[in-house]
């Protein structure tokens, strides 16, 4: 142990201990607030319905400090338990060539991760959303679905190792920008993929058949000069009752995806007020922004890697004895969490700003009150809370909180 170790310990345990304290914060808002209907649903949310939305939001949220518990216990395993040490020496000892030493150890780290994750993936699909109705997963999905992801994360994750391996190996003290530029581009690609070639073996794309519908949407697509290749609506139903809509896909290749539940549940007047909604992230260049945001990010995490990768504390204070190129990817995924949690409520902020924009855009697309019709509902359906604890929303809710969005939409009503 070293200064370090004694700074990532203080830095893990006081973020533990602020998403603790904003937790059990929004908990008792939640529960204070669970036997009456905010006067503005009341005349659309029954009290069972708003029960049932504050029980499964402090089910999730109890669930949410388990496992955030239960990560922290991996966490220290890993890095001071020597769990990291124990599987570098492990895979070293097989005297493999040193791409494939670090390829392989960093295969091994993700697999035994994703296999501790999978009690906790077990419990929220089969006790979380099963115990509120919203599971329609059977076992048989959620195992083929893992074995897919398994597959699909082997044969895309290796290439892809191998390439950031070499270029560390090979391009001297600017390697991390190099590795950037990779990290780009293949996000790029795999925004423009996804649609077309992964998401398909998960779910079933049907076009849309109603054709009325499908007019009303090519009509406001038209409007806005929007582009894509087709509308298609997805079996969200074989794995959950949630409902959703969404823009996929980069440049020619973009898709709006319409969950069949979503479908099933509002009129054809909500319907195009949602998609105006979703609409107006593109056309506000959301997406853009997120990207680059996302790409700055990526940019000054690498930057800080270049630097902490020559340096023999960053290791021995982590519990890792030989520095490597390999490790040192690993130790920084595993700590960054504990050092950056505290830019998550500008993020969260930058989000929220961004559904105000979209629903504006919505609001001179669609009538005003088809998109407030349809976010109650789908607050109903999806039993999201019209309760939440302020701190704990301005903290970690990407969407602004259901009474102070309802309230925005409705002066535009008046």
């Amino acid at each position: 142990m070293n200064v370090f170790t004694y700074i990532f310990l203080a830095a893990l345990f006081l973020s533990i201990g602020l998403q603790y304290f904003l937790g059990l914060r929004h908990i008792r808002h939640v529960r204070r607030h669970r036997q009456s209907v905010p006067q503005a649903f009341s005349d659309n949310i029954p009290l069972d319905a708003h029960q049932k939305a504050a029980d499964y939001t402090q089910a999730k949220v109890r669930f949410g400090l388990l496992e955030l518990a239960v990560t922290t216990v991996i966490l220290l395993a890993w890095t001071l338990g020597g769990g990291l040490q124990a599987l570098d020496s492990f895979i070293r000892g097989l005297e493999l060539p040193v791409l494939w030493t670090g390829t392989v150890i960093i295969l091994l780290f993700i697999a035994i991760s994703a296999l501790l994750d999978l009690p906790l993936a077990w419990l929220r699909t089969f006790r979380i959303e099963a115990r509120f109705g919203f599971n329609k997963s059977t076992i048989g999905i959620f195992i083929t679905d893992l074995i897919k992801q398994a597959i699909i994360g082997l044969l895309i994750g290796t290439p892809m190792i191998l390439l950031v391996l070499w270029i560390m190996k090979s391009s001297g003290s600017q390697w991390w920008l190099y590795v950037w530029l990779t990290w780009l581009g293949f996000s790029l690609f795999m925004m423009w993929a996804y649609p077309a070639f992964i998401a398909p073996l998960f779910n079933k794309f049907r076009p849309l058949e109603n054709q009325s519908l499908k007019e009303r949407i090519e009509n406001l697509l038209t409007r806005n000069g929007f582009t894509s290749k087709g509308i298609f609506v997805m079996d969200g139903s074989t794995r959950s009752t949630h409902g959703n809509a969404y823009f996929t896909g980069l440049g020619a290749n973009k898709r709006i995806v319409f969950f069949d539940t979503l479908i099933d549940e509002l009129s054809p007047d909500e319907i195009e007020a949602v998609l105006a909604h979703e609409l107006g992230h593109f056309k506000c260049n959301h997406i853009r922004k997120r990207i680059i945001t996302l790409g700055l990010v990526f940019f000054i995490g690498l930057a800080l890697l270049g630097y902490l990768i020559d340096m023999p504390w960053f290791y021995r204070g982590l519990g890792v004895e030989q520095p490597s190129n390999h490790i040192a990817l690993i130790l920084f995924v595993l700590i960054s969490p504990a050092f950056t949690v505290y830019l998550q409520p500008v993020f969260s902020f930058i989000s929220r700003q961004h559904e105000f924009e979209a629903d504006d855009f919505a609001a001179a697309q669609a009538q005003t009150r088809n998109l407030i019709q349809a976010l109650v509902k789908l607050y109903k359906e999806n039993a999201n809370t019209l309760t939440p604890d302020p701190w704990y929303s301005a903290f970690h809710d990407s969407h602004p909180p259901a009474p102070i969005r309802i309230s925005h939409l409705t002066a535009k009503t008046a």
